[in-house]
C-alpha cells in the first residue's frame, strides 16, 4: 500500500498528494472503515492505486492512526 495526504476534500471526493507522483482522486465510495465526514485535509492515508472510468485513481482508502505504525508497501 501507498501512504499519501489529503489534499483537497470536495462534495463526496477528493485528491491525494503523494511523494514523488502525481495527485490521485478518490471518491467517498473507496474508503474502508473511515467515513468521508471525518476526514480533514491534511490526514495521512494508506491507498492503492487503481484505476477508474477517466484515470488513475485511490481505491482502498484508509486513515492512518496518527499513532499507528504505517504498513510497508508490498
Amino acid at each position: 500500500m501507498d501512504t499519501g495526504s489529503i489534499k483537497k476534500l470536495l462534495n463526496g471526493f477528493g485528491f491525494i498528494s503523494r511523494e514523488g507522483s502525481d495527485d490521485l482522486f478518490f471518491h467517498s465510495e473507496d474508503l474502508v472503515d473511515v467515513s468521508f465526514d471525518s476526514l480533514q485535509e491534511g490526514d495521512t492515508v494508506q491507498f492503492e492505486a487503481g484505476s477508474g472510468p477517466k484515470g488513475p485513481k485511490a481505491v482502498n482508502v484508509s486513515k492512518v492512526d496518527a499513532d499507528a505504525p504505517v504498513a510497508d508497501a508490498e
